[in-house]
């Protein structure tokens, strides 16, 4: 095969990807959306219907760690049509339901399975087609599905909703969904030594190659310091980065005194910057590793930095009274972050581990990582929020979970050894 040839088979692993990612962050970004109107419509209280989402996310990452397994061994195709039909039917069913088992039921087991599917494999077969001075590049350019999903589905569901209900919008979605990842399937490829060729970037990996990697077992991975710190790195900014989304809008609205609409443009803003962030980034992060001695410090720096962004952006949050100039500086940083970390912390994982097993690998840690992070970052938001009266104390819980995220990467090693 010629590099033009093998390159058209990268490219079109980028295109699933982001076709994925754009799925996935569609699922999260319109759920804030469609809350409302499904609360006014059916009777339900917000929590209620905010615990079908938690038990979701709890799926999601179950599904995330078998999705892992599937990867390694087969690619990301079957991940991506498993996808395809059970995130449409988490909309599709859903959209159809009366009662509250008929919403809790079918939302949690088929978009918890649907949206499962596609994070470990967007950014996994990336890390296994791009490695060293090329994975940064390629990922940035994947990830920008996700605020492109942030803008423009949350800002046509909240259109569909001006004329018709809830019910037409997820049917619409569960449309978009399914087309979406059908074509990703489609598109998608196997792993690069399947089609006789090598990952592009391979000589900022360390200098191994995949003939040579050492084949790691899940119990050999999580013997090492390696992996724990950088879950313990990722979880700590998910905890921050979870209550910054889910409460960042209630913030403007509560204690700035934003208007509601305000409030939402200036949230939107975060997508509309991590479009712009997200391949800059990914370039940013190529650099550095090309000016390290090995492609694990590189990533590490930027683990380090990533975190320290999110600090800033945090305290000009709690500056936004002053002038609604430093909020939206804000969510310009926040997008700088988003575009860093999640994919970092693979690009990572991938520099100590290699590629050959590094699916079931990440797929265990985004078990744990967004099995707890999630959750435990939107709880910490609202009973901050309740038993202090104001968004400050929960901001402030925020900016110190970024800091640990910081300081543990600081700590992380650049290589791990398997035990003889």
């Amino acid at each position: 095969m010629d590099e033009k040839q093998s390159r058209h088979l990268g490219h079109m692993v980028v295109l699933a990807s982001w076709l994925a990612v754009f799925c996935l962050f569609g699922y999260r970004a319109t759920f804030s959306v469609l809350l409302g109107p499904m609360s006014k419509d059916l009777g339900w209280s917000i929590s209620q219907l905010s615990l079908g989402y938690s038990l979701m996310m709890t799926v999601y990452a179950i599904t995330a760690f078998f999705s892992g397994m599937i990867i390694d061994k087969w690619g990301t195709k079957p991940a991506y049509a498993i996808g395809s039909v059970c995130a449409a039917l988490g909309f599709y069913i859903t959209s159809n339901a009366h009662t509250y088992m008929a919403y809790l039921i079918p939302y949690v087991i088929f978009a918890g399975i649907g949206t499962g599917m596609l994070w470990v494999s967007s950014t996994i077969s990336v890390r296994k087609w791009y490695t060293g001075k090329s994975y940064g590049t390629m990922w940035g350019i994947a990830f920008m599905g996700a605020p492109v999903a942030q803008v423009i589905l949350s800002l046509g569901v909240k259109k569909v909703l001006l004329t018709m209900d809830w019910r037409l919008a997820m049917k619409g979605l569960a449309i978009v969904v399914f087309v979406a990842l059908v074509i990703a399937s489609l598109v998608a490829k196997k792993n690069p030594e399947d089609y006789g060729i090598a990952p592009f970037g391979m000589d900022k990996s360390g200098g191994k190659k995949d003939s040579t990697e050492y084949v790691w077992s899940l119990k050999e991975a999580y013997s090492q310091g390696a992996i724990w710190g950088a879950i313990i790195a990722f979880l700590t900014s998910m905890v921050a980065e979870f209550l910054i989304w889910t409460q960042v809008v209630m913030y403007w609205t509560r204690d700035v005194k934003l208007s509601l609409s305000t409030a939402t443009n200036l949230y939107v803003m975060i997508g509309v910057a991590g479009i712009f962030t997200m391949p800059l980034m990914g370039k940013i992060a190529d650099k550095v590793v090309i000016n390290s001695p090995v492609e694990s410090l590189g990533r590490k720096k930027m683990l380090i930095f990533a975190p320290l962004v999110g600090v800033v952006a945090c305290i000009l949050l709690l500056m936004t009274k002053s002038t609604i100039v430093f909020g939206l500086i804000a969510c310009i940083l926040f997008a700088i972050y988003w575009a860093i970390e999640p994919g970092g912390v693979a690009g990572y994982a991938g520099a100590i581990y290699g590629r050959k097993t590094l699916g079931k690998i990440w797929g265990a840690a985004t078990l744990v990582v967004m099995g707890i992070g999630p959750a435990v970052g939107s709880y910490m938001g609202g009973y901050l929020y309740d038993s202090s009266g104001n968004y400050k104390y929960s901001i402030i819980f925020a900016t110190c979970s970024f800091a640990v995220s910081s300081i543990v990467a600081f700590f992380l090693p650049l290589s791990a050894k398997p035990k003889e």
